[in-house]
This record gives structure tokens, C-alpha cells and sequence, in this order.
């Protein structure tokens, strides 16, 4: 068995080992895949410049240059000479429970790591950098170094499974899964496309705050998401949304958290006007936005 174990780590070292790279420089490290000739693939949290330096396995370090990023998402993509890498081959997989997994890293440059591990949870969410939430993640067990991050997670054949990207603690990992979505993602930034959010241009306080206010000025508990400020020339104050005005639905989606509104603003089409219902002390209004 151990034998068998000492193979595995051995031949993904081999075939998946010359397309994982360190990221960045001295005390902002993390890993990198090559995804596609000239293409590194790495998470938004490593990039801190228009350019960043990439370590090659075989020590060899060129300057990158960012050519699409994904901060909400954690992912970006960079332009750099790869030479006669071979990307990693990108392969979505029916994972479950006990998937056995390899994770590999090359914190900074600074040398491969290959470890092993299992899926101990699918469907996992997190929070990204700005706050947002990342759904659909892959739990696992591997060990990962501090600048690991940015490194692939992938089957005993070789496969892409995920980009490893947040420590649980206690020896839990998440990965972005590498999938369908994920890969039409990385090629839009490839092609230097912006993600589009939706931005209504307000800011929120956290739903047990928004109870305690309610209550202070004796409104009845409700669910939905408090204004606490509107940002000037924003859709929002086109639309007529005011400081402390609770947000209890867009459209057709309700809305009980900042998760809810997100999603329910990304489902809009961006220059159609859409309605959203808000609660004005005791009041239910329906106001009318638009998002260009």
C-alpha cells in the first residue's frame, strides 16, 4: 500500500509537477498552474502588482503580467512565457466523500511539494477577499504549506480537480472546483475581460445589527438587508433607496442576507429595469432600478 502511495506522489511529481509554479516574491508567495501554453492560472489573494514574478520548476523565474483578474471569485490569470511546459490537463470529475486527492504547490518558487489526502466535504463555501462568497468548493485533507495557495488539487491520474485556495485549520483545505464554469471564467480573463458585477452602490450593516436597530426604534423584526448608506450618483439613489431602508427582495428573489442580494443582482440583466422591494420603518415600498 505504502508502496503504491510512493508511486502516485512520484508520477504526478513527473507529470503535473513542471506545470506548477511559485507566484510572487519574498513575503507574498503563493502557486501557480500552467493552464495553457503562456497561461498561468493562480488565486486574486496572490497578486499584488500589474506584474508579478513566476518560478519555474526548473528554477527559472520571468516576470508575468496580470491579464485578467477575479477578486470576488479569487482567481486571476497571468500572461508569461512558459516555454515547453505541459499545462496541466483540466478534467471536471464526479468527486464524493473519500475521493482520494493530491495537492501540489511550489510556495514562492522555493521547491515542488506533492501530499495526499482525501475529500472530506463537497459543496463547501467560503468567503473571498472582498467579503463575497465562493459556493460549490471541495474539502480535503492534503497538507498544504502557507503558499500553497494558487496550486492544483488533482486526481491520482493527473487531473485537474480544484484550485487550492483557503486553509480551514486543523488540517482542512478548500479548493475552487475546476469546472465548466470555473474554466469559461479563466478564459473571458484570459482574453482580458473583466468580470461584470452588479453594482447598486450602497452599503449594508450585518443582519443582527439590523434587528438591533429595528428594535431600538420599535419596528418589528424582519428579514432582508439594511441600507446604511447610499452612494452618490449609484443606481441606488436613482431608484430612490434611502439610508435605512431594508431590502427584502429584487425581482422575484427574496432577500434575508448580503448572499441573497448578491445572487438575486447577478441574475438581473444589466439596462432592464427591475423592481425592489423595500421596507421603509413599517412601510413596504416597491421601487424600480437599473443597473447599466
Amino acid at each position: 500500500m505504502l508502496e503504491g502511495v510512493q508511486e502516485t506522489i512520484a508520477g504526478l511529481a513527473e507529470t503535473v509537477g513542471g506545470a506548477v509554479v511559485g507566484v510572487g516574491r519574498r513575503r507574498h508567495v503563493g502557486s501557480g498552474i500552467v493552464i495553457d501554453k503562456d497561461t498561468v492560472l493562480t488565486n486574486a489573494h496572490n497578486i499584488h502588482n500589474h506584474q508579478v514574478a513566476i518560478t519555474f520548476g526548473d528554477g527559472r523565474r520571468e516576470t508575468g503580467d496580470v491579464t485578467g483578474i477575479d477578486s470576488d471569485g479569487d482567481i486571476a490569470v497571468v500572461s508569461v512565457a512558459t516555454g515547453d511546459v505541459t499545462p496541466v490537463a483540466w478534467g471536471e470529475s464526479s468527486l464524493a466523500l473519500g475521493s482520494p486527492v493530491a495537492a501540489l504547490s511550489n510556495p514562492g518558487g522555493r521547491g515542488l511539494r506533492v501530499t495526499v489526502g482525501y475529500v472530506s466535504g463537497i459543496d463547501r463555501s467560503f468567503r473571498g477577499p472582498r467579503g463575497r462568497r465562493i459556493a460549490g468548493s471541495i474539502e480535503h485533507t492534503a497538507p498544504l504549506l502557507s503558499g500553497s495557495s494558487g496550486g492544483p488539487v488533482v486526481a491520482a491520474d493527473g487531473r485537474l480537480l480544484g484550485i487550492n485556495t483557503n486553509r480551514l485549520g486543523e488540517g482542512f483545505y478548500l479548493a475552487i472546483p475546476a469546472n465548466g464554469e470555473l474554466r469559461t471564467k479563466v478564459d473571458k480573463l484570459a482574453a482580458g475581460e473583466a468580470p461584470q458585477r452588479r453594482y447598486l452602490g450602497i452599503s449594508v450593516v450585518p443582519g443582527h445589527v439590523a434587528r438591533k436597530m429595528r428594535r431600538a426604534v420599535g419596528l418589528a423584526d424582519a428579514s432582508g438587508v439594511l441600507v446604511q448608506g447610499v452612494v452618490e450618483d449609484g443606481p441606488a439613489v436613482a431608484a430612490g433607496i434611502a439610508e435605512g431602508d431594508m431590502i427584502v427582495k429584487v425581482g422575484d428573489h427574496a432577500v434575508t442576507n448580503i448572499d441573497d442580494l448578491h445572487d438575486a443582482l447577478d441574475a438581473v440583466t444589466l439596462g432592464k429595469p427591475f423592481v425592489l422591494t423595500v421596507l421603509r420603518g413599517a412601510a413596504e415600498l416597491e421601487l424600480t432600478a437599473t443597473i447599466d
